[in-house]
């Protein structure tokens, strides 16, 4: 039993640790926003065949619909940089999927999928938009069943020995680390869900919850799109067809705009992380922090919770808690923190900016400094 609380406790201060290292909402001028598009399955793992009554099968249509989303949004999206899991009929394995995730610093990441009915009644229809979190519905625990499937055909398993979804205390440490991008990966879902009924006049099976492993590992705002059914025969037929892809490209694009204005980046000119869009005009007091991290856990701001880091403060902004490094009114010496945070491993940090303890532009902060 002792063994059994001390695994637990390792298990949970890992992942609280790997999610400060990650904060959801650092956004500077000068960096992308970067998407990652995962078209699932691929290779020697063709996904669903559906019915059998086409070559092509869902790791196909996956990627067809991925490049072209990819295609829109590097076209009609400023500062908005796009990378794949695969551009090709390769096959990368889940675990490769969410270390490329992380490594690359992404932003949002969007697996892109093909539903299948088990049995052959081939009734069941309609998108459907997964985040993580545990289920108890056998519909939606056959789909990660199948998803999650892959598994097997890759070389190495041992990496997925610790991914077991019917542990308590693993479910516990994957709700801990995922906790701060859960509501942005449901505002994201709820406007592709929407999006395939309005703009592609599709049938929404709604937004859901599941243990995918590539959802589970991957620590930013993340989604599992399911396009449709390919064992449909008429759902089938649209997704295999050029206006039915078209459609639901479309939609996800509008979608991913959509969330981009939610998160008030202005995607069509720059992208900067903004939240205030009205300054009050009080003072020029003017102050600077380095955010950190972000979380809906309230923790205690002492330098052993964040790498040594002294001087650390904490606002809440709605359900979330925001962690700042430092405070200074000269913009230089805050360059000077972000650098000592980026070295202590907050890589996504940024500065922000106060007047009178109220957040505000940073670049309406210099223009008030520079007058």
């Amino acid at each position: 039993m002792q063994t059994y609380r001390l695994s637990l406790f390792v298990l949970i201060i890992t992942v609280l640790t790997f999610s400060f290292n990650l904060p959801v909402y650092g956004q500077s001028a000068s960096n992308p926003f970067v998407i990652m598009i995962d078209p699932g399955h691929g290779g020697r793992d063709t996904g669903t065949p559906g019915t059998g009554r086409y070559k092509a099968t869902e790791k196909d249509i996956a990627l067809d619909v991925s490049l072209a989303l990819g295609k829109m949004i590097n076209e009609k999206l400023s500062n908005v940089k796009v990378v794949y899991t695969r551009d090709k009929d390769v096959f990368p394995t889940l675990n490769g999927r969410a270390i490329a995730a992380n490594k690359k610093d992404v932003d949002l990441f969007i697996s892109i999928h093909c539903n299948a009915q088990p049995g052959k009644k081939g009734t069941a229809y309609g998108s459907e938009t997964f985040v993580l979190g545990t289920t108890k519905n056998k519909q939606n625990l056959e789909v990660a069943k199948r998803e999650n499937s892959v598994m097997a055909l890759e070389e190495n398993t041992e990496v997925y020995k610790e991914f077991n979804s019917s542990s308590p205390e693993f479910l516990l440490g994957l709700e801990l680390a995922q906790e701060a991008y859960l509501d942005h990966s449901i505002k994201l879902a709820r406007f592709i869900e929407d999006e395939f009924q309005i703009t592609a006049k599709r049938r929404s099976r709604g937004v859901k919850q599941n243990i995918f492993y590539v959802l589970a590992y991957t620590y930013m705002p993340s989604v599992l799109v399911e396009l449709g059914f390919l064992t449909h025969k008429k759902e089938e037929d649209f997704l295999n067809s050029k206006h039915g892809k078209n459609l639901m490209t479309k939609s996800l694009f509008i979608a991913v705009e959509k969330y981009l204005k939610y998160l008030n980046i202005n995607a069509k000119e720059t992208v900067a992380f903004v939240e205030d869009k009205e300054v009050e005009q009080v003072s020029n007091h003017i102050e600077f922090k380095v955010q950190i991290a972000a979380s809906s856990k309230a923790i205690e701001t002492k330098a052993y919770n964040f790498k040594g880091l002294n001087k650390i403060s904490r606002i809440k902004e709605g359900s979330l808690y925001k962690y700042f490094y430092g405070s200074t009114t000269n913009y230089e010496v805050t360059k000077q923190l972000e650098e000592e945070a980026r070295n202590k491993g907050y890589g996504s940090s940024f500065v922000v900016a106060f007047k009178d303890g109220k957040k505000i532009p940073l670049i309406e902060a210099l223009k008030t400094m520079a007058n």
